[in-house]
């Protein structure tokens, strides 16, 4: 449902990881595009993705966008290179600005 937006957003989203080593990177979403695409209310789009150690490292099943973004990260390979290395905190807020944070190891 959402993964071709999501991998529409990778390359960037590949670089703010990597810029994210120095300070927290900051995306700004097309609302439309996932409203669009999905069901839930604005309201509903919201989430927390940690990577640690190449992998999901919370519980994200209650959201289906963050679950698909996750997929789309971990099936890219270069993307899943740089997940090994570092561990990151991905969220979403209320106003569709992806933050990206890296956390130590």
């Amino acid at each position: 449902m959402y993964n071709h937006i999501w991998k529409k957003y990778l390359p960037i989203i590949k670089i703010l990881l990597k810029k994210s080593l120095n300070e927290e990177q900051v995306l700004d979403l097309n609302r439309i595009d996932f409203e669009r695409a999905g069901t839930a209310r604005k309201a509903g789009y919201k989430f927390k993705i940690e990577f640690i150690d190449g992998k999901v490292g919370n519980v994200i099943s209650g959201s289906t966008l963050a679950m698909h973004l996750a997929q789309v990260i971990l099936e890219d390979d270069p993307a899943k290179e740089i997940l090994n290395q570092h561990n990151f905190q991905v969220n979403l807020n209320t106003r569709f600005q992806l933050l990206i944070k890296n956390l130590p190891k």
